[in-house]
């Protein structure tokens, strides 16, 4: 007989990068604008949500988890695999267990998480957020280690992803019998990024973002086409260093503060976010703020944006080809030459997040899950 299904909002576990950027939101105070980089944290607990997460003093990586982790790392690269942060998930360990469910909020803990998971040693239901996910898959190297991931990930309760691309090729990858595998938008907080009145845009463009798919070699070309706009470029240190030559009309700056990304914003007459062609990124983050800032955004047209993100080419942004200068350069040319253009491009990008992308909507979506996959515990 199926014990009864509690009405209680179920004890969640949040399993986190450890991250200076999401150190220093947990430090600010609910309901600063940082904190929406917490996975709604906060939200859920007001929700009635029993929520804790691996960045807690009482979830400590010691020496004990450190070397566990390290004997796991060395083991699952030996047989060709993808490995991540294992220590982490070895220090989480209890509190994983005595969640009703738990969130892997990116691949570099879910991958040992779905690997603790396979040997039984993480027991509880996983939603997992992929994140990139088909691109370290293509890294396993053997026989084996794909036979092992398969495994692991058909053991997982939800799969979820910000991008189209990303379910498609996660969905042919697993096959029949295998997660749900749901594509889920990413939110944006329209209140913290918001059309700032009385701000002038003192630069004309504006990249922000480090991930491994961002094109910035194509922003720098941009840039040294068009000595006469002024550009700036905002991403981590480690970025910033395999950069090279920069020309002269572009400010580069590295690891500035939540709210410094809402004021770069805030000041560019337009954002720019080249991206290379894959399956999961489309700069969907910085693509969103600045939408919600009310600012025209040219965005290279990725699997990830393509469809899901209500996005539409000369309405409420402009999508360009990813690698293409002469679209790119076409694409800003116009913004440039055209305010009242530019203007309306904004409006209409505040407009489409705030009717379909809010932060809400994303954290009831992540919430519904959550609990579903909790109730699967209890009636198994």
């Amino acid at each position: 007989m199926s014990a009864a299904i509690p009405t209680t909002k179920p004890k969640v576990f949040l399993l986190y990068r450890d991250s200076p950027l999401r150190r220093a939101a947990l430090e600010t105070e609910c309901g600063d604008g940082a904190r929406y980089s917490l996975y709604g944290l906060d939200e859920f607990a007001a929700a009635g949500y029993r929520v804790s997460h691996s960045l807690e003093p009482g979830v400590r990586v010691g020496a004990a988890a450190r070397a566990s982790g390290a004997v796991l790392d060395r083991a699952v690269r030996a047989v060709g695999g993808y490995s991540g942060d294992f220590a982490t998930v070895v220090a989480s360990r209890r509190q994983l267990n005595g969640a009703d469910v738990v969130f892997s909020t990116v691949d570099t803990v879910g991958i040992p998480l779905a690997l603790l998971a396979r040997r039984g040693l993480v027991r509880t239901p996983l939603v997992y957020a992929a994140i990139g996910l088909p691109e370290r898959l293509a890294q396993l190297r053997t026989t084996r280690a794909r036979r092992m991931f398969r495994d692991a990930y058909r053991r997982l309760h939800t799969i979820v992803a910000y991008g189209w691309g990303e379910v498609d090729a996660l969905r042919e990858w697993l096959g029949d019998g295998g997660p749900r595998v749901l594509f889920v938008p990413f939110g944006v907080d329209t209140t913290y990024f918001a059309p700032r009145a009385g701000t002038t845009a003192d630069y004309d463009l504006v990249s922000v973002g480090a991930d491994s798919r961002r094109d910035h070699e194509l922003y720098l070309a941009l840039a040294r086409a068009h000595p006469e706009w002024s550009f700036r470029l905002v991403l981590t240190r480690d970025a910033a260093r395999s950069l090279g030559a920069v020309p002269g009309n572009v400010t580069v700056e590295a690891d500035i503060p939540f709210d410094g990304v809402r004021d770069r914003l805030a000041r560019a007459r337009a954002v720019v976010l080249p991206v290379r062609d894959n399956s999961y990124s489309g700069a969907t983050t910085v693509l969103l703020q600045g939408m919600a800032t009310g600012k025209p955004v040219v965005v290279s047209r990725t699997a990830a944006i393509a469809t899901g993100y209500h996005l539409d080419d000369g309405v409420n942004c402009r999508l360009v080809s990813p690698g293409s200068l002469t679209e790119l350069d076409a694409a800003v040319r116009e913004l440039l030459a055209d305010d009242s253009q530019a203007a309306r491009l904004g409006a209409r990008a505040r407009e489409t997040v705030e009717r379909s992308l809010g932060w809400s909507r994303y954290v009831d979506t992540l919430g519904d899950l959550l609990s579903a996959a909790a109730r699967s515990r209890v009636s198994a």
